[in-house]
């Protein structure tokens, strides 16, 4: 069953079944919907968090490390996996992000059950949609839950953070109103 479920749900996730009356993508809305949190919340964090423009578009590259502060991205889970161990031996875990969500393994690696793990789409996004629940169980509100989940001590990153969301938000909701690609 849960094979099943998530050979679905890769099917779901993958950019050639994106259209414009499915944003946010479906592999967002399940997860989402399990968190119970807003999809187009959990997809303007993935493009805030791991977006690269592909043909025009936006979109969150699930392969994306952000090492020391130098965002990467591969073309494939395993040579992310490479990348992200190597990483693991040379800095401290806090400084190192992992996939759509760019979950940093110094403070929730406990939530993989082990460091590649985070690089697994759907668990990526389960973590991050859960992550945000209870940023916005604190703060009662997204864009503030956004800012937290970035930066939970807050200050000026937290900020500028929360303003690239909200533009974010802004622009997902706007085109589903619209019927339209982001």
């Amino acid at each position: 069953m849960a094979t099943s479920r998530l050979i679905a749900i890769a099917l779901l996730l993958t950019v050639h079944t994106v259209r414009a009356n499915e944003l946010p993508p479906p592999a967002y809305q399940l997860a989402a919907h399990d968190a119970n949190i807003p999809s187009t919340v959990l997809f303007a964090i993935a493009l805030q968090e791991s977006g690269i423009r592909v043909r025009g578009r936006l979109l969150p590259w699930p392969w994306t490390l952000n090492i020391a502060g130098t965002p990467y991205r591969f073309p494939t889970r395993q040579a992310a996996c490479h990348a992200l161990l190597q990483a693991l031996t040379q800095y401290d875990a806090k400084r190192v992000d992992a996939g759509l969500g760019q979950t940093n393994l110094g403070y929730h690696g406990q939530r993989f059950s082990s460091p590649c793990e985070a690089l697994e789409p759907y668990r990526n996004l389960a973590v991050t949609a859960a992550l945000l629940q209870e940023h916005h169980a604190v703060t009662g509100d997204w864009v503030s839950a956004a800012g937290r989940y970035h930066r939970p001590a807050g200050g000026l990153p937290a900020a500028r953070y929360r303003d690239g969301f909200s533009r974010q938000l802004a622009r997902l909701q706007a085109s589903a109103e619209q019927g339209t690609p982001p």
